[in-house]
């Protein structure tokens, strides 16, 4: 595929940057078609990205919404069909400011003053539409040959909630039709799993406006909610972790110790208290040391494994809010680990058993990435290459494979990080390792060493699910609301064929209920049929009983399972095999 580069040059695109120029040609035909269709519009950020594309406009005075994309589109395969010839040019700052100026575009203006002044300005024209861009794009509009325009969304210039809001239209574009109808049924596929629909028909949770962001767990979320955090408990003492739990409200102090006043105070929630100021936690670490620092500590009583399921705030703008997956309070699986130099292979080892285990318990694919250290840290160099060569080494002791992300670790220390690949082929970050120096020195943490010098520890932090929230969300959308038996808010439904088989339904019941068994009676005066049909279709239960005069004669049940087979079971037998299920956590 032959390509336009800022420098004027043609060439043929390597392959894995193909789909990106793509998405870039699709962006700037957008913008074409809107400034035809709605003379009066401004453009901000038009960029690709990794899932296809989008453009940030100003529309003035005009709204709209999803059912004017098709007019869009349409007009979108005139200019391809036009196929108008992509040129580019480079002007000098003043020269670049006029032309945008002259073209009534502000926002380009404003963009071209935030760049560097030895920056070069380049644009790329296609018929009448000019665009301040660095390319590089397809030579022609007519090889942009598939694209569908996927929804229109509020989108603050430069992402600051302080700037105007426009009108985000997003995207998605490949190289063949057949490339995007593939995507098309995997976006269809993802929207019957998507976790909002699901949780409102399951009834796992509600957003109220009252809480934008905070979501109210209902009862058969809080089922599910409370059955990960039981799997989530015995882990941590399997693996060694004393569990704690630090306060939600801190003084400013502590936070001012730690950093984040001064380089996180936008995101985070603040309060008076007696006169002084006070912020709810957006994270837990700096409580967990001033755990450590509660008493003396020696090297004998390294590692000190700290595991907090802790109650977190953080202020997310409202236009990025999603779900589980994007909210502003949240339960993250934290722990904090104060460790000697000596010790950082075998507990990052430790560590990265931990976090893999959860994913195979819930068969999450994953590929790993070791982030190495930046630019702006801080530590020496002795730090730096011991806590690198320490990952490494835990990382090659199991043997496990991964690739290296050249300076993007955290400011405080190197970083495993775990990406996790659902049904869909979506790809998530959730688990991560990150040794830090930065917090032992900020809070002056210290441990009396075998010789009797003080040393100053090191902090593991790590989560497996990133946070309680977003992975119920995951686990929605991976089991589409169909939950494994031991997870389900509801693990049996009991469903009389009648009224006078309610006290029999009953009685099943309760022995299941005595078994620790999680059930609920349908008792309405509705058709069996329909019974079945939402305990299969909405409640989503792993296990039907459908209880009638042969089953209540016989004392036994007859079990409708997920694949809508029905066999006879005794009634002990069934319960017994269910327990079991439940109790080794399959599927």
């Amino acid at each position: 595929m032959k390509v336009l580069y800022n420098d004027g040059t043609v060439a043929e695109c390597p392959a894995d940057e193909e789909l990106h120029v793509i998405r870039h040609t699709a962006a700037h035909v957008l913008a074409q078609a809107v400034k035809r269709l709605y003379p009066q519009a401004h453009f901000g950020y038009g960029p690709a990205t990794d899932n296809g594309f989008y453009y940030d406009i100003d529309l003035g005075d005009a709204k709209i919404s999803d059912d004017d994309l098709p007019a869009i589109e349409d007009e979108m395969r005139k200019v391809v069909k036009e196929n108008l010839k992509v040129e580019t040019f480079e002007l000098p700052r003043d020269e670049a400011v006029k032309l945008m100026s002259d073209r009534g575009e502000s926002y380009k203006v404003e963009h071209i003053g935030d760049l560097p002044a030895d920056a070069r300005i380049t644009f790329y024209k296609q018929g009448e539409y000019v665009d301040m861009c660095v390319g590089p794009h397809l030579t022609y509009t007519k090889a942009l040959k598939a694209f569908k325009l996927t929804g229109v969304s509020g989108a603050y210039w430069k992402a600051d909630k302080n700037n105007k809001m426009l009108t985000r239209i997003s995207g998605v574009a490949f190289a063949s039709k057949e490339d995007l109808e593939n995507h098309l049924k995997m976006l269809e596929e993802a929207e019957k799993r998507d976790h909002r629909r699901i949780g409102k028909e399951m009834e796992l949770f509600m957003m109220a406006d009252e809480g934008p962001g905070f979501p109210f767990w209902l009862p058969n979320g809080m089922r599910v909610k409370n059955a990960l955090m039981q799997y989530w408990m015995e882990m941590q003492d399997k693996y060694g972790y004393e569990q704690v739990d630090t306060p939600i409200i801190l003084n400013k102090s502590l936070w001012e110790t730690s950093g984040h006043w001064d380089h996180y105070k936008e995101n985070m929630y603040t309060t008076v208290i007696d006169d002084e100021e006070y912020a709810v936690k957006p994270m837990n670490c700096p409580g967990a040391c001033l755990i450590y620092k509660s008493k003396p500590r020696s090297y004998r009583d390294l590692p000190l494994k700290l595991a907090e399921a802790g109650k977190d705030h953080r202020h997310e703008l409202k236009g990025a809010l999603h779900g589980l997956f994007r909210v502003r309070a949240f339960t993250q699986d934290d722990a904090h680990l104060f460790i000697r130099p000596d010790q950082i292979t075998e507990q990052v080892t430790d560590v990265a058993h931990l976090i893999t285990a959860y994913y195979h318990q819930f068969g999450f694919p994953y590929r790993v990435e070791l982030s190495t250290r930046p630019e702006n840290s801080m530590g020496s160099d002795e730090d730096w290459e011991r806590a690198e060569a320490g990952l490494r080494a835990a990382l090659d002791s199991m043997g496990m494979e991964y690739t290296v992300n050249e300076g993007d670790g955290a400011f405080y220390g190197p970083k495993i990080d775990f990406h996790l690949q659902d049904c869909l082929g979506r790809t998530w970050q959730c688990g991560t390792i990150q040794l830090d120096f930065q917090l032992p020195h900020n809070f002056q943490l210290e441990y009396t060493d075998a010789d009797g010098s003080k040393k100053q520890p090191i902090m593991i932090h790590r989560a497996g699910f990133g946070s309680f929230e977003r992975f119920i969300g995951m686990l929605t959308e991976q089991y589409a609301g169909k939950f494994p038996t031991w997870l389900a808010p509801c693990q049996v439904k009991v469903l009389p064929v009648s009224e006078k088989h309610r006290a029999y339904a009953n009685e099943v019941a309760d022995k299941l209920r005595a078994a620790g068994v999680r059930v609920k009676v349908d008792e309405r005066d509705e058709k069996i049929g329909y019974k079945i049909r939402e305990a299969h279709d909405v409640d989503r239960v792993p296990y039907m009983l459908i209880l009638g005069e042969k089953e209540a004669e016989a004392g036994n049940v007859s079990v409708r399972d997920r694949s809508n087979q029905t066999v006879t079971r005794a009634t002990d037998e069934f319960i017994a095999d269910v327990v079991a299920e439940i109790k080794e956590r399959r599927g």
